[in-house]
């Protein structure tokens, strides 16, 4: 799997100009599913970021956890994050997983960081989105469980 995470202040998305999930404080977490992606690197991400101190503390150092400033989530499934741009001009999308099993896992994703207590917003899966984010920051930070594990 792989995510794009943004610190937010606030952030939102819409369809068709009417707003379907929005948060304030929190992380902007964007979801990639791979063909090769198992549940174990669902609960390895989930387990991550919710933990990773990337929050400022009283100090105005990055210290705190999502958990920590009870942050929230708006997550967006992109299947772009796969995109393969190695020969010609048009991306192939090879490695992606397939439209069940991303949607799958997102749900399955979502359903984790809910359980860890984060209040989560999300796009509508396969939908043309307008994503509206404002970085604080700016904080942004890739994950491949691939690379990291």
């Amino acid at each position: 799997m792989k995510v794009v995470i943004q610190r937010s202040k606030n952030s939102n998305v819409k369809i068709n100009n009417e707003i379907v999930g929005e948060i304030n404080n929190g992380l902007v977490i964007l979801l990639g599913v791979g063909k090769n992606d198992t549940i174990d690197d669902i609960d390895y991400l989930v387990n991550k970021i919710v933990n990773l101190r990337i929050f400022e503390d009283a100090d105005g150092k990055m210290n705190e956890s999502l958990l920590d400033v009870g942050g929230e989530v708006l997550l967006i499934s992109q299947f772009t994050l796969f995109a393969d741009t190695k020969k010609g001009r048009r991306p192939s999308f090879i490695n992606a997983g397939t439209a069940e099993k991303a949607k799958e896992y997102y749900e399955i994703f979502e359903d984790r960081l809910n359980q860890q207590g984060v209040l989560t917003q999300t796009g509508v899966f396969q939908a043309h989105m307008e994503v509206n984010i404002i970085n604080d920051g700016p904080v942004t930070i890739i994950i491949d469980t691939k690379e990291d594990k």
